[in-house]
């Protein structure tokens, strides 16, 4: 009896100190970060043909996964570099949230690249992630007609000059 009222005091100074960590863990938003860009050979990946679009929007999207209802809970528009950052408040414990492209301003590359027009976000603190920083994986969308040196550029690309890919 006397060795466990020893240990009060000491997990009373634990509970307290953690106190004001999980305060602030609970009202400090989530930050996501990105970048949206157009690809001007319909690779499906950047190369260094890319082009990263300023004045894209980009929104945050959550779906309940009982009601399975959507919610918008952030939108964005990229700066300069195609890069967007969002805030997002609350934690979404498991809901399965997403990054999406909404639109580009590039008339010529409007259609979003089958693969990149989401970007799975993290938005819980439930994971053990101790950072409220994220980062969404780059979206973009697809040029109408591919660059003319997109052919020789998928030469650079190919492993082993495995020319018959093309």
């Amino acid at each position: 009896m006397e060795m466990a009222r020893s240990y009060v005091p000491l997990i009373a100074v634990m509970c307290v100190s953690l106190l004001p960590l999980a305060a602030m863990a609970a009202g400090t938003p989530f930050h996501i970060e990105g970048c949206v860009y157009c690809d001007t050979c319909r690779f499906g990946f950047e190369t260094i043909a890319t082009k990263y679009i300023t004045g894209a929007t980009v929104k945050i999207v959550c779906k309940d996964s009982v009601t399975l209802k959507s919610e918008v809970v952030g939108k964005a528009v990229t700066g300069r570099g195609g890069r967007y950052k969002v805030a997002v408040e609350g934690d979404r414990q498991d809901q399965q949230c997403l990054a999406v492209l909404v639109n580009s301003t590039i008339s010529n590359c409007q259609l979003p690249g089958p693969g990149r027009r989401t970007a799975t976000v993290i938005l819980t603190r439930s994971n053990g992630a101790a950072s409220t920083r994220h980062f969404a994986n780059a979206m973009g969308f697809f040029r109408d007609q591919p660059l003319s040196g997109c052919a020789a550029l998928r030469k650079f690309y190919l492993a082993d000059g495995d020319y018959r890919a093309i």
